[in-house]
């Protein structure tokens, strides 16, 4: 029993050894709910001030202190207080554990004041229907996911009703208040002892079930947070179609599936990189790839490719394969024209600035690929497969021979004149039944960038 209530007061030890980052991110998610809280907590004080305005008075200011009056005051100043520091601070656990007593006090102080205000013995608060607000103090205190505050309101709740009760007994000890007669308890001042245990039992019992639920849900949040932030993690390495397919399936993916769909390929690499980095050193390397990368990939991403990976230099990309696309070549042309405009930038950037100028090689193609999941059951991984990607490294080395700096397969042309892309207005020049090395058959390409620049 120790151990369980242990769990659900503090977390287990799991829980505890979470990394900082995603504490700080539940710290947040707690911290928006402490907000919504006060909130919560200025619309109850609200209405508990208007209801006893509006309430009729059955005594004379001469007779008693009005203290209802002050504590509502008083706690409204408080809740205020309250919502300033939690937009400027995160609140501590004294002061959170404070404003549960708070909001418990309030309500008992005004619910025994009713016998008062209506001029009654004190056993007739016990009947009072504001006693069913204790239930949205003790559920408000769920919001922030920590059960031990929701045990506190509960706790707190049940100690103050007992000590509500002794108060009715204690008041007029010669009076028979008492009473076994339900219908007696019901339509007089009587106490019916069975009926406030009832009341108390029922407080602990919602408490215990609120209190064993937010331990579930807070070990779901954490979960969530965890996962969720290992989302965010992937996606720097996972394309962002990719993370919504998996995240999007009915089903957790599994090693051998595939499916085969129409797309295009775009293979790019840097010209001439191997005998230029054998001068750089490991940093200036590593510096120049990411800035090679941060220019080209924005681009790709921009005209829906995917970057299925890298290798060394070279940029491997999709249009269409992680999600069906009938616009899959006319965005493939779109993303090469626009490469080519920035590997322009590029080089001239870096003649300008003294440093050896770079030049890029692309090749596009098109045709029927499968998309799908290898590897082993501890780590799979989204590739694509089939003629077009082997002929596109073809292509992409031809690229060489025919001393331009991007070539694609007639096919791409056409497939995207098919959807309507004007590649009239482009200065495409054909170069018809090329010989191309590992490929046993003549390819008809299209010159999509001419000479590489010097």
């Amino acid at each position: 029993m120790l151990p369980v209530l242990g769990r659900i007061l503090w977390g287990n030890a799991e829980r505890r050894l979470l990394p900082d980052r995603i504490r700080a991110n539940i710290q947040q998610q707690q911290q928006d709910s402490e907000k919504l809280i006060g909130w919560i907590q200025l619309a109850i004080v609200s209405i508990f001030s208007v209801l006893y305005a509006v309430s009729p008075t059955a005594f004379s200011i001469s007779e008693t202190v009005r203290l209802v009056p002050y504590i509502l005051a008083t706690y409204f100043l408080f809740t205020l207080m309250r919502l300033y520091l939690v937009y400027r601070h995160s609140l501590p656990g004294w002061f959170i554990s404070l404003s549960v007593i708070a909001d418990i006090a309030l309500l008992m102080i005004t619910i025994w004041s009713f016998h008062l205000q209506y001029d009654q013995p004190p056993s007739f608060y016990l009947k009072a229907p504001t006693l069913l607000y204790i239930f949205i103090f003790i559920a408000l205190r769920a919001l922030r996911f920590e059960a031990r505050y929701v045990i506190l309101a509960g706790g707190v709740s049940a100690v103050s009703w007992v000590l509500m009760f002794v108060y009715v007994i204690l008041a007029e000890p010669g009076n028979p208040m008492i009473t076994r007669d339900y219908v007696q308890y019901l339509t007089t001042n009587s106490v019916l002892i069975g009926g406030e245990l009832d009341k108390i039992i029922s407080i602990l019992m919602v408490t215990g079930i609120l209190a064993l639920a937010i331990s579930r849900a807070r070990g779901l949040l954490e979960r969530s947070v965890t996962e969720g932030d290992t989302a965010r993690s992937l996606s720097r390495f996972f394309a962002p179609a990719v993370i919504e397919q998996m995240a999007t399936a009915e089903q957790e993916v599994s090693l051998g599936e595939g499916v085969e769909r129409e797309a295009a390929i775009l293979m790019m690499d840097l010209r001439g990189f191997t005998p230029f980095a054998q001068n750089l050193s490991p940093d200036d390397l590593i510096c120049l790839i990411v800035d090679y990368q941060s220019r080209m990939v924005p681009i790709i991403r921009k005209h829906n490719g995917v970057i299925d990976r890298f290798e060394g230099d070279g940029i491997i990309a999709s249009f269409g394969s992680v999600k069906e696309s009938t616009t899959y070549a006319a965005d493939v042309l779109a993303s090469t024209a626009e490469l080519i405009e920035a590997a322009d930038a590029w080089h001239t950037e870096r003649r300008s600035e003294g440093l050896e100028p770079i030049n890029v090689g692309i090749a596009v193609t098109s045709g029927t690929i499968v998309f799908g999941i290898i590897g082993d059951e501890e780590r799979l991984e989204y590739t694509i497969l089939g003629d077009c990607v082997n002929l596109s490294a073809k292509i992409e080395k031809h690229t060489k021979v025919e001393n331009v700096r991007a070539l694609a397969s007639a096919e791409v042309i056409a497939r995207a004149r098919e959807r309507g892309y004007d590649s009239d207005t482009q200065n495409f020049r054909s170069l018809p039944a090329r010989d191309v090395e590992g490929v046993d058959y003549q390819v008809d390409l299209v010159v999509l960038a001419g000479q590489v620049q010097d």
